[in-house]
């Protein structure tokens, strides 16, 4: 097993090294703009790397994953579109078309779909019966654009997959499901060496981004994981409420900005500076420092749901607190600008005194 991580790891670290070059001579690259302060031009490949890394793995291994071939059909079909993407730029439709048609797909021949929402409203188990079919679709698209949002800073993205991928990983071998833990760490050692690159382990000249490739990658196999653990059988080893504490800063950050923008006469596909991340950096804090808050925070959140699930909390607690915590969110993010205002007033007259 060890080996077999060690390989993936190193698959995913020399399809890095060559795809950057490669990006390069053919512009696949992001150069900074309004939105985007980095320096120089940086290489979109590291969804194209992890994609290539997968599917190298599981073409050996494809037993360990249900529907195998489906997945890596649909984790490639994913990667070219995001490419496209990147250098093309294409219009948000005709992504939510490919998004919509491959959870179809999912659908009616992995059979994965939200067959449950589980007794979130103290009503007792919700079954949603043909409903299922159009919320997976929503749960789908929502998953991949939430991964998309959020990768805004140096690490973050690969920070929180790996944080969500980990505690999946943690519940799947507490329930015995070695093989599907077994792909979660599979995903990890994946992301790890894009992290390395993205942060600039490798010097800041071999600094790499993920680009769309690779986040509408890794939303698209989180909710396909998220969806044979939490519906997979007649006791599956989560909830469907505990998958939310696993992507609640992602999911969180997504709805809280779609939200203001629509109360904006905005449209909610329309990119800003008005994330989390940003937030924080407007606040003082460092690209790096904003990277371990944001990180530690989703992993609080994933650790309190794993904890609700072993504990056996009940789902309309646990659901309850998730909006809750939603709500204090929403509030907080809202106001940040008066709140950190009045700080720093508090602080200035603490001092004159």
């Amino acid at each position: 097993m060890y080996f077999e991580l060690i390989f993936v790891f190193i698959s995913s670290l020399t399809a890095l090294f060559l795809l950057r070059k490669l990006a390069k001579k053919i512009n696949l690259v992001d150069t900074p703009n309004k939105r985007k302060q980095h320096e120089g031009s940086i290489p979109l490949v590291g969804g194209i790397a992890i994609c290539v890394s997968l599917i190298q793995f599981l073409y050996y291994h494809p037993n360990l994953l249900a529907n195998s071939e489906l997945y890596m059909l649909c984790i490639i079909v994913l990667t070219i579109i995001g490419a496209l993407d990147d250098k093309y730029d294409l219009s948000f439709k005709i992504r939510l078309i490919i998004q919509a048609a491959l959870s179809l797909c999912m659908m009616y021949w992995a059979k994965l779909e939200l067959h449950t929402l589980g007794d979130m409203f103290a009503l007792g188990q919700i079954n949603l019966g043909s409903l299922g079919y159009i919320i997976t679709i929503i749960a789908v698209i929502g998953a991949i654009n939430a991964f998309n949002m959020v990768d805004g800073i140096d690490g973050l993205l690969g920070g929180l997959s790996i944080v969500t991928f980990g505690s999946l990983a943690l519940l799947l071998s507490l329930d015995g499901q070695g093989n599907l833990a077994y792909i979660c760490m599979v995903f990890i050692v994946a992301i790890i060496p894009y992290v390395l690159f993205n942060l600039g382990m490798f010097g800041r000249k071999r600094r790499v981004f993920m680009g769309d490739a690779g986040s509408m990658l890794i939303g698209f196999s989180v909710i396909w994981m998220l969806l044979l653990a939490s519906q997979n059988g007649l006791e599956p080893p989560l909830r469907p409420v505990t998958a939310l504490w696993m992507i609640a800063v992602p999911l969180m950050d997504m709805a809280a900005i779609m939200i203001r923008r629509i109360r904006r006469g905005d449209s909610p596909f329309q990119p800003d500076r008005e994330h989390l991340h940003h937030i924080f950096q407007r606040l003082g804090f460092s690209s790096h420092q904003t990277l371990a808050i944001i990180c530690f925070i989703a992993a609080c959140y994933a650790g309190f749901g794993i904890y609700g699930e072993m504990i056996d909390i009940p789902e309309y607690i646990m659901f309850g607190l998730f909006i809750l915590f939603f709500g204090i969110y929403f509030t907080l993010v809202s106001y940040v600008w008066r709140i950190s205002s009045f700080i720093r007033r508090f602080y200035i007259n603490k001092k004159k005194v």
